[in-house]
């Protein structure tokens, strides 16, 4: 007989006969995978050596190998050469220092030795026992012939050769042996598989003792190198992993290949999980291939192609082949219980039709193959889950790496997803082009667009592999049944696909809108929030938060509208097999004739329920993908944004290296803010420009800018740094390189590097500390010497934990000084060799200005460092500086020596100036003071204490034990009921619930009394022999989300079509149809209206729970807003509202489904067969068992997942604030680190939450083969005894119970997990609030305060009851319209006595009259609405001049003008309408913008100076007029021109006026000054008289400001005056 010639059939009653075995399994397959084994390793030797070439050429390739740990060396440039200008800045290289210090731990396998000697032994037996049988006469008994021995002695000749040379080359580390070890441990596997075939033969048909014995001897040794390949982990050698402090490596490398496949090896944390609750140093570390700069290195050197979409595809490309292999397998495997179970069943019918050793085999089989089915299952959507945190590490990371090089400013907001193709068809869409995401629209990307991109990316193995080959078998099954009828119901399905389509992408539309709501939502929600402290000042909390609302309802229309899609989609699904089978069963029965009997009706029934979750499936990731592909074209267009310019600038040219020194300055330079191409376009733009600007600052020496407010003295320094749109010119500044890789210069200690200090000052939400050494080295004696020389020791004192006191997000904690000096501390501490200061002394004090000009900006840390100030104090600077530059609307008015611009008058007739020049005193001082005296600090004792300890304001030490932001909170153990009592009373009342639990009863009667219809429609053709019932429980659409959609398991009944009693026309078919269509009519429209109450509900729920979120956050105490920062709060309104809106009711709608359906089929079961109960309750125990174990780890897992969300937001909004200062400090490498640091965080739990999930997916699925194999044991046990049909309905609705018990706890874990978003809401809903806005009882008259007169009576206050008193016994009077000064030194209580006037503090004892009314009885609306505060921050909202200035529209153009005129914004004209018709595109300067009231305002007034944004916040008081103003620094960061002129100003008002000052000649014409010092009142009396005593503590600051004589002159005149009224 010739080879693969063997007579048919193949099977023979059974087995398959002699020749199929030799040469199918003994010879061909065998022989094949050896084949492919020698394909594969000569593949990867050729691969290797192109490779090796490569990387010789310059191209690193990185090895991701479980086994080595990510080496101190990525990938440190790009491959795009159109961004190697920013490769340097942002290349993820690897810095190691002291805080990133971790040990290598290798770990050996057990038994490395022994096993491979074992498996040698077990291969040299298997060579022998081939040996033995090429023996003459021994192939003889066996009957198989040579070539089958030949055959098996060189497959296991090629494994002998692989193995020795594993053992070989273990150590050798350049030998890819894993790669070999996968090779035999495969070849040991399949050979296993082939093996069985001969073994069984042998067991029930030998043909000799002698051929028997080398058989079972053949799959002893097989079965012991199996048991060794599966105990091994991979490649059976030592791991090597890094580990980081406590936190314990992951355990994945070192399991062992079946504890990968039964993911055993997280059985420890699910274990740890189920004793304790998990804390985050209790996840285990990622695999080192999966953290984020391994994941990021690895996707830059993918070679990028014209769409991120296809560049993402090509990148994960081979995972994504792995997983689709795992997916088919799965998918094939999913239809072998339908055939077993038929075939079973068969059997049980008639036992004589087949061998009693077949049945069992079949048993055996259903098991097998479900163990299959669940390996393949797990596995495909474990490499889902690890796609999916590697593509949201690439996606963060690279919108990270963009918000670090996108430009500074831009005109106009973009929103991302907009339609952009409706551009001016003249091609002016350019100017529309240069605008940026907003910041919320940033922050979006990251929390949701890159949430929802990897979420979908875990299942697109639905799409391309599950979904075709599920399909075709369906089909095919579905022909051999019903013939040509079965076209009919494909047909239909496929007529059904174009609506499912038109949903999806209808679903796309929608979610594109929701997107966009939703960004500017969070946009205008984290603008608010911003700006929470000028809200409450104005008590505009209701207004503003109808402004979010207002976004809100826009974002609650869009997902009102997706939910009434998803509801007529889950109606199609639920519609589509009742519709399916009744075109079927009409064309089978009424145009074929045909009978219908039982078992080609529910098999049918079956596979067309079977067949409609791959078509659902495909429609519904159809409409995922779409959404997905919404957001990575967000996500790219984002990408695609204009970056800056600055390295390009500041790269140097060869002849910049000319002369000693380095050019620091500009050379015919002109920029602007705008974008290049609307600046050439039209040779003008709208935005700021600086024009023809030739200036050489001075190197080594202090240089000043100066000029009137609004010049463009912050825009100068900008240009400097490269921030602005370079249009002509050049600009020379040494800063281009990244600071990590510049080289300390021997000679001066420093780098050729910038230090930056912003005039807005930036921190991050770190200690004091942290934000002074800014990862620079600690030198202990530096820090001290810049403390002392910034004057922040006193501060530290006064602070609870000194300097590792956390500043709060932007330093939110501190005062408008201290963050200042910190910003300046930082730049001072730095060994940058070139320090940029904008304008940092209009935050301190004169006395505290005039000590850190000395000892810091020309002290001895200054010397041979390059300054540049910016400054309005030119009476204290000019005159030590080396270059003065003077500013006029974006042109150098003036510039040269400090004698020249003096004498020119340009700086003003001060006579402070002239003295200065007159009488010149060097200030450079050659050392240190070792601490700050007591007239800076005024700290009255006379010890030095320790930095270490600290003090509270009234100099009682205290132990460091609170910090500024406290940590975020987890809750512990299952969600409190209360969680879920809050959103089920939001969705509705109980008459809601009642309707709702009646349509999923009605739903649940509809859908058996369907299957019931049919049955007794096929009774009437006859006595129905054997029939299965199988009924439709799947889900619906949202098990996708899961990412646990399983097919239906099918049972087929004989598709023997035994003789009928009556024949067709017997039958009133048309009877039987129509009630089944009624049926089915009535059932579809329950299920819509079930979906349209609960959705309703949801959105009622959605709206009702973001309402009273906004209002408690908007009603919070300040502390809050101190101590919790802005993206922990965010976090809130961004990913677990969106799980409110969008998670929370689809999943819970799929839990009570599974619920209701588990009932049902317990009920059905129970009535068929009552002996069902009792299994039924040891298998729900079972799975509640294994449910517990994973609901405890999973939930916390997910709580902390939720909580690891909050840094990486705050830390993306800290970034997205001070780019241009990270940028300046050459910092960028640092911050990307930190960020994919914080994205590890954040994956950590994620991941291993899902492992968790996949841990107890593979557990219930391997206990539903169980309970299907003990099943089928008792079937065939019991044949000839049982009936077939009842045997095969138990059966059946087992394996159903079984597969919807999985579904009920799988999501009620997810429901908790989701739910964990409404706890999280809930915690917010609970903070402590402010008081009542207005209590109606206590409402102080219409016209109150009439006069503003203002009392302090024996106040005394506190910020928090363990701490010592901020104010205390504070008593003073001040009459109606009396204009009164505060002053103090630091910590001397003045901006407490601010806070609490707006009862920001309440009183402790004490209370604050206005006009006789006691403050703290009436509501806090009727205070704050009636006073005014202008705060030392100014605050902007995004919007236009007008709606920063009466943002309710309350006030006329006139009476604004006015205002505007007032503060100096706009000149004095006599037609106030003006505006209206001056040139506004003037070409010879910048036009002032504040002539249009349109004129826009970007996102927190970054289009204005820092000095114009506070006297916009100034006029938006002014126009309130109201009769009590506090003015808290107001006019800081304004030169001393305009001041004088608002003091004027303001001194004429008709108005109570409080102002906290700095400077002290702008509270010296006033009537009082009131004395602070460690919140007691010391002095208090006019100006005048208070200089008249000498020891005052007035006079003593007026003395240290050195201004004695000019105050105690203008003092003196208004005294005159004042006598003289």
């Amino acid at each position: 007989m010739h080879f693969l010639r063997c007579e048919k059939p193949h099977w023979r009653g059974d087995d398959f006969s002699q020749c199929v075995r030799r040469d199918l399994f003994e010879v061909l397959l065998p022989l094949s995978v050896v084949g492919i084994s020698v394909l594969l390793l000569v593949f990867e030797g050729v691969r290797r050596i192109l490779s090796t070439r490569k990387q010789n050429g310059g191209y690193q390739q990185l090895l991701v190998d479980d086994s080595i740990p990510p080496q101190p060396v990525y990938i440190d440039r790009n491959t795009d050469e159109d961004e190697d200008e920013f490769a340097e800045h942002l290349s993820l290289r690897l810095t190691v220092s002291k805080s990133e210090e971790f040990e290598l731990k290798v770990d050996r396998p057990k038994g490395e030795v022994l096993l491979v000697g074992l498996e040698e032994l077990a291969i040299l037996g298997m060579v022998g026992v081939y040996v033995t049988e090429l023996v003459p006469g021994v192939n003889d008994e066996r009957k198989q012939g040579e070539m089958a021995s030949w055959a098996g002695l060189a497959c296991w000749i090629y494994i002998l050769i692989l193995a020795t040379t594993r053992l070989i080359f273990k150590n050798k580390s350049r030998f890819p042996i894993s790669h070999l070890w996968a090779h035999t441990a495969f070849l040991y596997m399949l050979n296993f598989i082939f093996i069985t075939v001969p073994f069984r033969a042998a067991l029930i048909h030998p043909t000799s003792p002698l051929a028997r014995g080398l058989t079972i001897t053949e799959f002893v040794f097989i079965s012991i190198l199996c048991t060794i390949a599966l105990s091994s982990r991979w490649g059976n050698k030592p791991v090597v992993q890094e580990v980081h402090g406590e936190m314990e490596p992951s355990r994945e490398p070192l399991a062992s290949l079946f504890s990968l496949m039964t993911f055993s090896w997280v059985d420890s944390i699910v274990w740890k999980g189920y004793w304790k609750s998990l804390e985050l140093e209790d996840v285990w570390a990622l695999r080192a291939d999966d953290v984020a700069v391994v994941v990021l290195s690895t996707y830059r050197q993918t070679k990028k192609t014209a769409s991120l979409a296809f560049h993402l595809l090509r990148h994960f490309e081979r995972d994504l082949v792995i997983q689709a292999t795992w997916t088919v397998i799965q998918a094939t495997f999913a239809f072998a219980p339908t055939l077993l179970l038929r075939v079973i069943l068969e059997y049980v019918d008639d036992p004589g039709d087949t061998p009693h050793n077949v049945a069992w085999l079949f048993v055996i089989l259903l098991f097998v193959t479900a163990v299959i089915s669940a390996i393949g299952t797990g596995q495909s959507l474990y490499i889902g889950r690890r796609i999916s945190i590697r593509l949201r590490a690439v996606i963060i990371g690279e919108v990270y790496s963009k918000a670090l090089r996108r430009k500074a400013a831009a005109g106009s907001d973009n929103v991302l997803g907009e339609n952009k193709d409706c551009k001016d068809k003249d091609g002016k869409g350019e100017e529309a082009e240069s605008g940026q995401a907003n910041n919320g629209a940033i922050i979006n990307l990251m929390a949701i667009d890159s949430f929802k991109v990897s979420e979908v990316c875990a299942y697109l193995h639905y799409l391309f592999a599950a979904v075709p080959v599920q399909v075709i078998i369906a089909v095919t099954l579905l022909y051999q049944i019903l013939g040509w009828s079965s076209v009919v119901g494909i047909a239909v399905m496929v007529l059904l696909l174009p609506i499912n389509y038109w949903i999806s992408s209808r679903f796309s539309k929608i979610q594109k809108e929701i997107m966009a709501t939703s960004d500017k939502r969070i946009h205008t929600t984290n603008e608010v929030l911003q700006n929470i402290r000028i809200i409450k000042f104005f008590a505009w909390e209701e207004r503003f938060a109808q402004v979010v609302c207002e976004s809100r309802t826009a974002e609650l229309r869009a997902l009102r509208d997706r939910y009434i899609l998803w509801a007529v989609s889950a109606t199609l699904w639920y519609a589509s097999p009742i519709i399916i089978t009744f075109f079927s069963f009409l064309v089978y029965t009424k145009i074929e004739g045909k009978n219908l009997n039982a078992p080609i009706a529910f098999t049918a029934l079956s596979l067309f329920n079977v067949l409609r979750v791959p078509l659902d499936q495909l429609a519904d990731m159809i409409t995922n993908v779409l959404q997905t592909k919404v957001s990575v074209d967000r996500v790219e267009e984002f990408l695609k944004e204009e970056e800056t310019e600055k390295y390009h600038q500041l790269k140097p040219l060869p002849e910049d290296e000319e002369g000693l020194h380095p050019l620091i300055g500009f050379k015919n330079g002109t920029f602007t803010w705008g974008a290049k191409s609307s600046a050439n376009g039209t040779g003008s733009t709208s935005a700021f420009t600086l024009r023809d600007l030739n200036v050489n600052f001075v190197p080594g020496k202090l240089n000043i800018i100066a000029g009137p407010t609004g010049s463009g003295k912050t825009s100068m320094l900008m240009a400097l740094l490269g921030e602005m749109t370079l249009l002509e010119g050049r600009v020379y500044l040494p800063g281009s390189h990244s600071r990590e890789d510049l080289y300390t210069s021997p000679d001066t200690g420093l780098t050729e590097s910038v230090a930056y200090c912003a005039q807005q000052a930036w921190l991050v939400n770190d200690t004091i500390k942290a934000n002074i050494l800014f990862a620079s080295p600690y030198n202990e004696q530096r820090y001290h010497e810049v403390l002392i020389a910034c004057s922040l020791e006193r501060d530290l004192e006064i602070l609870d934990a000194g300097d590792e006191t956390e500043v709060g997000e932007k330093g939110i904690s501190l005062s408008g000084g201290q963050k200042q000096r910190i910003s300046l501390a930082r730049a001072l501490y730095s060994n940058s060799a070139y320090i940029l200061l904008d304008d940092c002394l209009s935050a301190v004090d004169s006395h505290t200005a005039k000590w850190i000009f000395e000892y810091c900006i020309m002290g001895p840390l200054m010397v041979h460092r390059t300054c540049i100030l910016v400054t309005h104090n030119t009476a204290l600077c000019v005159p030590q500086a080396s270059h003065v530059v003077v500013l006029d609307n974006g042109k150098v008015a003036m510039q040269g020596s400090p004698i020249a611009v003096i004498s020119s008058g340009i700086l003003g007739d001060s006579d402070l100036l002239k003295s200065a020049i007159s009488n010149p005193v060097s200030r450079l001082h050659s050392a240190m003071p070792s601490r700050v005296p007591s007239f800076v600090d005024l700290s009255e004792a006379s010890t030095v204490r320790p930095i270490g300890t600290v003090a509270d304001a009234n100099g009682q030490a205290k132990n460091k034990a609170t910090k500024g932001a406290s940590d975020e909170t987890k809750s512990e153990g299952s969600v409190d009921w209360k969680v879920y009592r809050l959103y089920l009373q939001s969705m509705g009342p109980w008459w809601f619930w009642v309707l709702v639990l009646l349509c999923f009863s009605i739903q649940q009667v509809g859908s058996v009394a369907g299957s019931i219809w049919i049955r007794e429609w096929a009774k009437q053709y006859g006595d129905v022999k054997n029939h299965v019932q199988a009924m439709d429980y799947s889900l619906s659409r949202n098990c996708l989300l899961s990412g646990t959609c399983t097919m239906p398991t099918l049972v087929e009944s004989r598709l023997k079509v035994s003789s009928t009693e009556r024949d067709n026309g017997d039958v009133n078919v048309m009877y039987y149809l129509t009630v089944y269509a009624l049926i089915g009519f009535a059932y579809m429209a329950t299920s819509l209206l079930r979906e349209c109450i609960v959705f309703a509900g949801s959105l009622r729920a959605s709206k009702i729970i973001h309402d009273q979120l906004l209002h408690a956050v908007m009603r919070a105490k300040f502390r809050f807003f101190d101590s919790t920062p802005l993206g922990r709060i965010i976090n809130r309104f961004s990913k677990d509202l969106e799980a409110v809106d969008q998670e929370v009711a689809p999943v819970a709608l799929g839990m009570i489904h599974s619920f209701a359906t588990v009932v049902a089929i317990v009920i059905l079961i129970t009535v068929i067969t009552p002996g069902f109960i009792v299994p039924g309750i040891f298998v729900s125990a079972l799975y509640c068992l294994i449910g517990s174990f994973y609901m405890q780890a999973s939930r916390d897992l997910k709580r902390l997942e939720s909580i690891q969300r909050s840094p990486l937001y705050q830390h993306f909004g800290e970034t997205l604030a001070g780019v241009a200062t990270i940028r300046a400090y050459g910092d960028e490498r640092r911050f990307v680190r930190e960020n994919l640091h914080k994205i590890d965080c954040h994956n950590r739990p994620y991941f291993y939450l899902w492992a968790c999930n996949r841990w107890l997916g593979f557990r219930v699925d391997l206990a539903g083969a169980l309970v299907s194999f003990f099943a089928g044991v008792f079937v065939v046990v019991s044949a000839g005894t049982i009936d077939a049909g009842l045997a095969g309905l138990s059966l059946t609705y087992a394996i159903t119970f079984t597969d919807n018990v999985l579904w009920v706890v799988r999501l009620y874990s997810m429901n908790e997990q989701n739910l964990n978003s409404v706890e999280r809401i809930k915690e917010y809903l609970e903070v402590e609030q402010e008081a009542p806005p207005i209590i109606p009882e206590k409402r102080p008259p219409p016209a109150w305060p009439e006069h503003g007169a203002v009392s302090f009576r024996n106040y005394t206050t506190r910020y928090r009851s363990d701490l010592d008193p901020v104010l205390e016994d504070v008593t003073f009077d001040l009459k109606p319209l009396e204009k009164v000064g505060i002053v103090g030194r630091t910590g001397a209580g003045k901006s407490s006595l601010a806070l609490a006037l707006f009862r920001c503090l309440e009183a402790e004892e004490g209370a604050i009259y206005i006009d006789g009314i006691n403050i703290g009885e009436i509501g806090l609306n009727d205070l704050r609405e009636n006073i005014t505060m202008v705060p030392q921050d100014p605050t902007l909202f995004t919007g236009t001049i007008r709606s920063n200035l009466d943002p309710f529209g309350i006030y006329t153009d006139k009476e604004i003008f006015e205002t505007l005129k007032r503060v100096q914004l706009i000149p004095e004209v006599p037609d106030t309408r003006i505006p209206t018709t001056i040139d506004l595109t003037s070409t010879t300067g910048n036009r002032n913008i504040f002539l249009d009231l349109s004129s826009p305002v970007a996102e927190s007034g970054n289009n204005l100076s820092q000095g114009q944004k506070q006297l916009v916040c100034l006029a938006r008081a002014l126009l309130k007029a109201p009769k009590v103003i506090l003015f808290d620094e107001a006019t800081a960061s304004i030169d001393y021109l305009t001041d004088s002129k608002i003091q004027a100003t303001i001194r004429q008002l008709e108005s109570t006026i409080i102002t906290i000052a700095h400077r002290l000649n702008t509270v010296i014409y006033y009537d009082k000054v009131l004395v602070l010092d460690q919140g007691r009142v010391k002095e208090f009396a006019h100006p005048y008289e208070l200089l008249q005593i000498e020891k005052s503590m007035f006079r003593a600051m007026c003395e240290q400001s050195g201004e004695l004589e000019l105050l105690e002159g203008m003092a003196k005149e208004a005294w005159g005056s004042r006598l003289i009224v």
